[in-house]
This record gives structure tokens, C-alpha cells and sequence, in this order.
């Protein structure tokens, strides 16, 4: 009996170490695959922040489907990077990049931080054992650092180089096709504080820090997390249930499954995406929605011709263009950049990138105001700066107006609006990156006139004044079919009768400018 004891003890004794291995074995290959996923994200935000063009922020490049060990990932990430200057200093003073790791130093980066701030390093991979054994190295240049910023522990020398992090609320949109908002509360009140929000009726408010990126509703859909600037942007298009609505420039897809939401399921979604690899993510979204009524399409929003049948219908059009992105700033962590470490802040704006982004803008704008059926069209971006805002809008009114478009207000409200740098600015809305954690621009344009704008000529067959404001007028007076005053006597009757008064033209500081010059840059930008 006592022999039988002792053999099982041995066996459970045998049986807990070979766990423990296996245990040990899985830690292992989950340490070295989780820094190969941030060695991959951590190489994409520093050569975009270099080169001043992100391909994606921190989150969305994380929380991309090709990275499995998305927590793990992260982490690493945003503590490698608020630790970099360090870890840079602390590699330099050792002299342990060669050339060979230097090809290789975002991996070195990440193990580094484990090394000095993080987690014991196991043992896996060729980096881990090249930087392991010079661990005491690394160490003792910690340690110099230390005394050569007077600092006397590491939580005083990482305070000399981070920049604080910035708290904001935690939104999340209720994706009203799977879900009722008090469900949602309900669900999610079981852990957080959850508020509605009082401007987006399907927006919740939960508290800073809160991570749902693993939570049930979230990974199934009934739930995005969206900022209240970005959920701002499809609510103020507000479409009809059986509309036809085109979202010009939709992924990742959060404001196209927003519309789809918003009509209830009913009518159709063309959401329209040029980057190929950005489809796969717009696809993804609308998966997993649930959405049925988004037709996705390859292609780009400036070759779509509005008067083809496809497009002939479109009665609402939201166009979220390309932009610099300066108002995500927060949502982005771009206070963990190297290009916005404390007192490294970039205060010099690219103008050349801005404006080469204004001209695309303006163009989509112009493009979208021509489509036919078109009631409502909503401009936004995520940037803080008036070249890519007000004066896309400032410069394209001319041709709103002449189409029968009058600036709206969205969400009367909201107590921030546009820059008051032209007459009719005070429709437009904004929220700040300060005080509202996001710098978001909206510009909503309805359609007042009832014509039949498909009938108006093309650019090319406009007469000679076409772009003057009293022959654009004329032009929705002759295609209306309630009016009969024909065109020559509409325009040449005010001349003679007002005693040759210049039609068409406009004061601006005391020099006449023709509307018709200033919309020929318009089309030519």
C-alpha cells in the first residue's frame, strides 16, 4: 500500500512538472509571436510618422483582422513607444546595434522594453537571445541614464520624456439592425456606467479606459466603437428608409453601416472605396453588421458618371474624403509619436500636402453636387484646418448654389461652428480637439429647388457666362417648367433695364472679381 502511495505521487508529481512545461512552452510561443504582430504595427507607425504618411493609426492597424493577439499587441505597442526615447538612449550608450539588428530595430525595440520595463523575456527566438545576453549592458546604461538626468527612480525618468496621456469618454454606437439601444444599455451596464448620449440617439457614453475590444457585443457586431464626432457625420445626412444613398469614400465603413442603420435596413447603400486592400476592411464592417441593403464597389468616386443609371437615383451622398487627420490626434494616439514627443511637436504645417489634399476635396465636393437626384450631400473631415474646411466649402458654393444647393444647419444644437470667414459659415459645424477630444468639420447641403438638374447642360455646352450667378439662375428658371421667360430675355432685360448693371460679378475688397473666373479654379483644382 505504501509503495502504491509513493508510485502515485511520483506519477502526479511527473504529471505537474510536465504541465508546468507545457505550460512554459505555450507562454513562450505566445511572447514571441505577440512581438513579431507589434514588431510589424510598430514599423508601420514609425515609418509613417517619419515620412508624414500614416497609413493608419495605432488602433486600426492593431485591431486589423491579420493580427490575432490583438490585447498582447497592443500593449507592446503604446508601451514601447512611450518608452522609445529611452530604449533609443539606453542602445546607443551600449553600442549593441550592429548593423545586422539595426535592419531588425523595431524587434529590438520591443524586446528591449520587456527587457528593462516589462515581463522576464523567455528565451525564444534569435533576438531575445542576442539582446538576453547583454542584458547587464543594457542595464548599466539604464542605470548612467538615471544619474545623468538626476533622476531618482524610472518612474522619474520616463515622466521627463512622456507625454501625458489624454483621457476621453469611451463611445460606442448601437448598431440599431442587431440591437435596441436599452438592450445595449442594459447588456453593457452589467460592467460600465452607461449613458445615452443626448445628440446621437443611438450613441452611448461609457468611462475612459474602458476596453470592450473583446467584449460580446463588440466581437458580434451589435456595437462599433465610434467616436461622437464620427457618429455625427451619417446622423446629420439623416437618409430616408428606401433612399439611395452613395458613401463616396467608405472605408473602413463605420459611417457606411451608420447609413445602413439609419434607413432601417431598407432601400440601398453604394459604398464606394478605391484602395484595394481597404475593401477587404470595408467588406469585413459590412459583414459584420449584418447590413443587407450596402452594395460595396471597387472603384473610384470621381470616374462615376451621375447620370448613369446607377447613380441617376441617388438621393443622398455622404463624402468623408481623404484628409490630413490632424483632428484624430487623440483617437489616433498620436501623443505616443515620436513627432509629438514632449516639447517635439511639429509647429510647422505641411501646406504643400494640405493643399494638394484641398484640391482633391474640392473636386469631390464639386463632383458629388452634381448628381441629378441628389437631395442632401454631407461634406466632413477629420481635420482642424480651414484649407481642407471652410474654404472647400467657400469655394465650391458658386456651384451649389447654381445647382440649388443652400448651406443647412446640422444639429442647431451644437454650440460650435464654423470659422466666420464667409457669409453662410455659421451652418457649418465643428468640434474641437481640446475641449471635445476630436476635430471633426461637417458641411451638410440641401437641395432647395425642385428642377430637374438632370436636363442642365454639360460644362461644355454652358453658354460662355454659364458660371455667373444670374445665368446659373436663369438656367433653373428655364428647367422648370413653370416658368416660360425665355433665358434672353431674362438676362438682357436686366441689362437694359437697370442701365447696364454688371450681372454675375462680386465685390471683394474693393476689385471686381467675375464669379465665372473664380469657378473655372474651382473645376481646374
Amino acid at each position: 500500500m505504501v509503495r502504491s502511495k509513493a508510485a502515485t505521487a511520483a506519477t502526479a508529481s511527473g504529471a505537474a512538472k510536465a504541465s508546468r512545461n507545457q505550460r512554459l512552452s505555450n507562454a513562450e510561443r505566445s511572447a514571441y509571436f505577440a512581438r513579431r504582430e507589434a514588431t510589424k504595427v510598430l514599423r508601420c507607425v514609425l515609418q509613417g510618422d517619419a515620412q508624414r504618411r500614416a497609413v493608419g493609426s495605432i488602433k486600426s492597424l492593431v485591431y486589423s483582422p491579420s493580427v490575432r493577439n490583438k490585447k498582447a499587441t497592443f500593449a507592446l505597442v503604446c508601451q514601447t513607444l512611450k518608452h522609445l526615447p529611452i530604449i533609443k538612449e539606453v542602445l546607443e550608450t551600449s553600442s549593441i546595434l550592429n548593423s545586422k539588428w539595426k535592419r531588425q530595430e523595431e524587434l529590438v525595440y520591443i524586446i528591449t522594453y520587456d527587457i528593462l520595463f516589462g515581463q522576464d523575456i523567455l528565451l525564444v527566438g534569435d533576438a531575445e537571445k542576442f539582446l538576453m545576453l547583454r542584458k547587464d549592458a543594457i542595464q548599466s546604461s539604464l542605470a548612467r541614464l538615471l544619474v545623468r538626468k538626476k533622476a531618482k527612480c524610472i518612474e522619474d525618468l520616463t515622466a521627463l520624456y512622456q507625454t501625458p496621456d489624454v483621457t476621453k469618454p469611451r463611445y460606442v454606437r448601437v448598431n440599431t439592425l442587431k440591437m435596441d439601444v436599452d438592450s445595449a444599455v442594459l447588456e453593457l451596464g452589467k460592467q460600465y456606467m452607461v449613458r445615452k448620449d443626448d445628440m446621437v440617439p443611438d450613441l452611448l457614453i461609457l468611462p475612459p479606459g474602458s476596453d470592450l475590444h473583446n467584449h460580446p457585443l463588440v466581437v458580434n457586431g451589435s456595437v462599433f466603437m465610434q467616436g461622437k464626432a464620427s457618429s455625427l457625420v451619417a446622423a446629420a445626412l439623416a437618409p430616408k428608409p428606401g433612399w439611395k444613398v452613395l458613401d463616396a469614400c467608405s472605408a473602413p465603413g463605420n459611417k457606411t453601416v451608420h447609413l445602413a442603420a439609419l434607413m432601417k435596413g431598407k432601400g440601398k447603400v453604394i459604398a464606394c472605396e478605391l484602395n484595394k486592400e481597404r475593401v477587404k476592411r470595408l467588406e469585413d464592417t459590412v459583414m459584420l453588421s449584418g447590413a443587407t441593403n450596402i452594395e460595396v464597389l471597387h472603384g473610384d468616386f470621381l470616374n462615376l458618371d451621375p447620370k448613369d443609371p446607377p447613380y441617376s437615383e441617388v438621393c443622398a451622398i455622404l463624402l468623408d474624403p481623404s484628409c490630413s487627420g490632424s483632428g484624430t490626434a487623440v483617437e489616433r494616439l498620436d501623443h505616443l509619436l515620436p513627432s509629438h514627443a514632449a516639447g517635439h511637436a511639429p509647429d510647422i504645417i505641411d501646406t504643400e500636402r494640405l493643399n494638394k489634399l484641398a484640391a482633391f476635396q474640392k473636386k469631390a465636393l464639386a463632383h458629388a453636387l452634381s448628381f441629378p437626384a441628389v437631395e442632401r450631400v454631407v461634406y466632413s473631415t477629420c481635420s482642424i484646418h480651414q484649407t481642407e474646411n471652410e474654404d472647400v466649402v467657400k469655394s465650391v458654393l458658386p456651384l451649389a448654389t447654381s445647382y440649388g444647393f443652400q448651406l443647412a444647419t446640422p444639429f442647431p444644437q451644437w454650440h460650435r461652428r464654423g470659422l466666420l470667414v464667409f457669409k453662410g459659415s455659421e451652418h457649418l459645424l465643428r468640434t474641437d480637439l481640446v475641449e471635445d477630444k476630436e476635430g471633426f468639420f461637417i458641411a451638410l447641403f440641401e437641395r432647395r429647388d425642385t428642377a430637374d438638374h438632370s436636363k442642365m447642360p454639360s460644362k461644355s455646352s454652358r453658354c460662355p457666362c454659364a458660371h455667373t450667378r444670374d445665368c446659373a439662375n436663369a438656367h433653373r428658371i428655364v428647367y422648370k417648367k413653370k416658368y416660360v421667360t425665355p433665358y434672353m430675355y431674362n438676362r438682357m432685360f436686366k441689362i437694359w433695364s437697370y442701365g447696364g448693371l454688371k450681372f454675375g460679378r462680386k465685390k471683394s475688397g474693393g476689385a471686381t472679381i467675375s464669379l465665372e473666373s473664380e469657378h473655372e479654379m474651382v473645376s481646374s483644382s
